[in-house]
């Protein structure tokens, strides 16, 4: 699904993205700031790019299960929908413990690239607004340049409505 966490992996988290990238031929993508880019905002600004364009990567637990939820920068994630997708009663942001034992990455540079096989990725349906968007790549202050179709392709997720 998402091509499996890497040896990479005990590497930091940019160099992780960037050998993941490299292997997918994308590694040219990666841009880096001397600013954060810690939030949706703060990314959009540094980019010079529609709020949208950002792609935050969220981490929800429905009843006990991690889930990555790629979610537009100018739209809030949804928990009642993924919750409801995958069948659960309810679903809660993840704590900083938990998004890093599910993905390998700290709160704010979450990458959707080079993620255990059994994390669940959606993706929200309001990125389709978008032939260019900007996830994080790894650190709080770096992103890559994908086109939508590229991160449906990269992730493996599942086109959701999953913000609001």
């Amino acid at each position: 699904m998402t091509g499996g966490v890497t040896p990479g992996k005990r590497a930091g988290s940019a160099e992780r993205v960037r050998a993941w990238l490299a292997a997918h031929g994308l590694e040219d993508g990666i841009v880096h700031f001397e600013q954060s880019t810690k939030t949706a905002q703060m990314a959009a600004d540094a980019i010079g790019c529609e709020l949208g364009q950002i792609v935050k990567s969220l981490v929800f637990v429905v009843d006990g299960q991690p889930v990555l939820a790629l979610v537009a920068g100018d739209r809030r994630g949804d928990a009642d929908a993924i919750a409801a997708l995958l069948g659960g009663s309810s679903a809660r942001f993840a704590d900083a413990d938990t998004v890093r034992a599910a993905t390998g990455y700290a709160i704010g540079g979450v990458s959707p690239f080079d993620l255990p096989d059994d994390l669940v990725v959606l993706i929200d349906d309001s990125l389709t607004r978008f032939s260019e968007v900007h996830p994080a790549a790894g650190t709080p202050s770096s992103t890559v340049r994908l086109t939508f179709g590229q991160l449906i392709e990269l992730t493996g997720g599942r086109l959701e409505r999953i913000a609001r």
